[in-house]
């Protein structure tokens, strides 16, 4: 059995009053079983309570877990706040998809219960170093978890890039732009414009093309002990976003590096947390096959394997 947790923060993002519910009732549940519960302190306001409030550095010196109640845009933003002390997180899925919150709704006590108690996986997930130079100049240094983004702005003109790994020239694009993802983000953004499922495990980024305008530009997966670095040739109104929260106007000659980044986020799931079983529900593959299967076909392959 892993360690306990006793110093728990509690972080969300106020979205429904459901949300405040939610946090009030967790807070209650974790202090009832002797934990010391912490709340960041823009979380505190928006429920409406001010002990133990706590700034992200207050929690990343005090707290052994972060429990995130929201979306998987919540935990990415929290999940950035605390990667640098090491805080391990864990989601509670009160959004909409949630590959990153895999604690439900309904079995949220239940579920804490049992990880503060010790029972629970830990998983360490990559991040993308982001840096932008302008005239040999860094105007821009950030950390994402799901993705790296270069796209068109409000004008809806192509861009025109380079990309070069490790300092080879790999090929020059005109396209809508270019997602560079994590295996976290590998079922975000890119996941909508076709590009692979990269498993958590994977040492490797994925490299997703948007509209290109080739038939032939296809998403490519790399190490990510690669220097990945993306050149703009030509760019009107273009910009670069980072898990969608750090956005910045790029223009022709900058030049976007991206690397792994030194330190993962740690993540803890449930004991019974399963990666595929997650992907099965959230993508609700094998649904179709397994309703449209007639009865008599079902029995039929029932008794062969029986034989």
């Amino acid at each position: 059995m892993a360690a306990s947790f006793q110093r728990v923060a509690l972080i969300g993002k106020f979205q429904s009053p459901d949300v405040a519910d939610s946090l009030r009732a967790l807070a209650d549940f974790l202090r009832a079983r002797g934990c010391t519960v912490l709340i960041e302190q823009e979380t505190a306001r928006n429920i409406g309570v001010n002990a133990q409030a706590a700034s992200y550095a207050q929690i990343g010196a005090q707290a052994e877990l972060a429990v995130v109640v929201g979306g998987d845009g919540t935990m990415l933003a929290a999940a950035r706040n605390l990667v640098e002390y090491g805080v391990p997180v864990v989601g509670v899925n009160q959004g909409r998809l949630g590959f990153m919150t895999d604690v439900a709704l309904h079995d949220m006590q239940t579920s804490l219960g049992e990880i503060v108690s010790g029972h629970y996986t830990l998983e360490e997930r990559s991040l993308i170093e982001a840096e932008i130079v302008r005239d040999g100049h860094t105007v821009l240094k950030t950390l994402a978890l799901n993705d790296a983004v270069v796209n068109k702005g409000a004008q809806g003109r192509l861009i025109e890039f380079e990309l070069y790994i490790d300092g080879e020239y790999v090929y020059t694009l005109r396209s809508d732009g270019v997602i560079v993802a994590t295996p976290t983000g590998s079922t975000a953004y890119a996941l909508s414009a076709h590009g692979p499922i990269l498993h958590p495990a994977l040492p490797a980024f994925a490299l997703v093309p948007l509209c290109p305008h080739t038939l032939s530009a296809r998403p490519v997966s790399v190490s990510d002990r690669s220097l990945i670095e993306i050149v703009l040739l030509h760019a009107v109104d273009a910009r670069a976003h980072f898990d969608g929260l750090a956005l910045a106007d790029v223009v022709a000659g900058d030049r976007l590096r991206l690397r792994r980044a030194q330190t993962p986020v740690r993540f803890v799931h449930p004991a019974t947390y399963d990666y595929f079983a997650m992907l099965r529900e959230k993508l609700r593959w094998s649904e179709a096959v397994e309703r449209d299967v007639p009865v008599s076909t079902s029995i039929s392959a029932s008794s062969r394997h029986a034989k």
